[in-house]
């Protein structure tokens, strides 16, 4: 297994290739309730979400398990369509999956069959890019996510978190305008998941594309992102939405973590998930 080592560094793309071209998208969920039907019964995933993401922004999604956070991520994807109200990106409906949103799961869910550079070229592949477009985009982006030397290895061969760099990677080669990512680092181990919440970071910053992230760490939420919402169990409402007013988005998770105001809104974000956990009967997982 390769060692888990590479470090993200902005790299320019080739000159015949437009990275980060795709247009500012902008997100609305308006007035959103899902129910899922199993049989007889109906559970309400969520309820009552209005939630707007702008251009460029990094939005993380927060609270107990089950209060919908990766129902909504599903929504924006076009995976689920609502029960009620509706979800749009720039003014249209979203009726389906589509190449402006990229989705990144918790376990990488990469192709074994193929190499990381052909994981990573296959969305470039299907809209018919040539076979000379696809090797300079899975270049820069490899080179990207710090894995240019790992390109002809198979998936396998990777430690998890390499894996993960690697899904990241696929994600962004369509060269989505939006980024959803579903709890990426929940499986990896402490070190790992600090190294690679900096390279997300790096990606977003170069990159300048709109990241919504789905998380159960409240340290996780306040170091990357630029607006927090708080859900309620379920049915998930949301019941914090601001702005991370904080000056450490160009500072090391360590560094980060000794600032007070650091200290602080994690210390708020995580009272309002306690109050709502307790207040609410325990319920059966449902994200």
């Amino acid at each position: 297994m390769t060692d888990d080592h590479t470090t993200v560094a902005s790299r320019a793309a080739p000159a015949s290739y437009d990275a980060g071209a795709a247009r500012p998208e902008r997100i609305e969920i308006r007035g959103v309730t899902h129910t899922f039907v199993r049989g007889k019964k109906q559970t309400v995933a969520v309820a009552d979400i209005d939630l707007t993401v702008e251009p460029g922004e990094f939005v993380m999604l927060v609270g107990p398990s089950g209060c919908g956070k990766t129902t909504i991520l599903k929504l924006i994807a076009g995976f689920f369509t609502p029960t009620t109200g509706q979800v749009l990106v720039n003014d249209e409906p979203v009726e389906g999956p589509g190449a402006d949103r990229g989705m990144v799961f918790q376990q990488p869910t990469l192709f074994p069959w193929q190499t990381v550079r052909g994981n990573v070229e296959i969305g470039p592949r299907m809209r018919g890019a040539s076979k000379e477009e696809c090797r300079q985009i899975s270049d820069h982006y490899l080179s990207l996510v710090g894995l240019a030397d790992v390109a002809e290895q198979r998936p396998q061969e990777l430690s998890g978190g390499m894996q993960q760099r690697a899904a990241i990677a696929r994600a962004l080669a369509n060269d989505p305008a939006i980024v959803l990512m579903d709890e990426p680092f929940g499986a990896l181990d402490a070190m790992t998941r600090e190294r690679l919440q900096q390279e997300v970071k790096q990606i977003w910053t170069s990159t300048g594309k709109s990241i919504v992230f789905v998380t159960h760490s409240v340290q996780e939420a306040v170091f990357l992102g630029t607006r927090i919402v708080v859900l309620s169990a379920r049915p998930g409402r949301i019941i914090y939405n601001e702005v991370v007013d904080l000056p450490h988005h160009e500072l090391s998770v360590n560094e980060a973590l000794i600032m007070p105001e650091f200290a602080a809104l994690r210390h708020e974000i995580s009272g309002l998930i306690g109050q709502t956990i307790a207040q609410t009967p325990e319920t059966s997982p449902l994200t």
